[in-house]
């Protein structure tokens, strides 16, 4: 099946999202449990706060989408292959043009450090992937987004998988039925992430 915008906006408003596998197709998934980040729960050690307020980061929204998302799909110390192949970057490079897909992104200067992308629809939003070059870029990112989020009125971050990095920032898992319930919510609900 052919990742068009159309298959791809179905699929997230019920409940399915592509990951590519290792020989290079597409599969669909719906995990049980799921992963989410309450907007109103993201933990903010000290250490990030300071970060925070006195780090080196500019964050920016939508400015470098190609190359996050080409960033988070690169092998990286510890994970040397991702489930984003060619087909996954021009599907969601698609849907960013047709502002769907959204970046965040942290700055040094000029450089581009960490950020992360997702896929916004009303009040729903669903974290894809993530990467860091500086220590803290992707939280200080995920923070931003979170922020953003609250603002426009947004119901649901779903980050579809718990990682011991996401729980620490305050993911927590929810059975499917319980996912699906938030995900009608957050549909029902006028937002835009613009």
């Amino acid at each position: 099946m052919e990742l068009t915008p159309e298959v791809l906006l179905s699929a997230y408003m019920q409940g399915i999202f592509p990951m590519a596998h290792d020989d290079g197709r597409i599969h669909w998934f719906s995990p049980q449990p799921r992963a989410i980040l309450p907007l109103d729960g993201l933990r903010v050690s000290q250490s990030l706060r300071r970060v925070l307020h006195h780090g080196p980061f500019e964050v920016r929204f939508d400015t470098a989408f190609e190359q996050v998302i080409a960033a988070c799909a690169a092998p990286a110390p510890g994970r040397e292959e991702t489930w984003i192949n060619a087909e996954i970057i021009e599907a969601y490079n698609r849907l960013h043009r047709l502002g769907f897909a959204h970046s965040v992104e942290s700055w040094v200067g000029e450089e581009l450090v960490g950020g992360l992308y997702g896929v916004s629809i009303r009040g729903f939003f669903a974290g894809e992937s993530m990467f860091s070059r500086r220590r803290d870029a992707s939280k200080v990112a995920l923070y931003h987004l979170v922020q953003r989020l609250r603002a426009r009125n947004f119901r649901l971050l779903d980050v579809q998988y718990t990682t011991p990095h996401l729980i620490r920032l305050g993911a927590v898992e929810v059975p499917r039925r319980v996912y699906l319930a938030l995900l009608r919510q957050a549909l029902a609900v006028e937002s835009d992430f613009g």
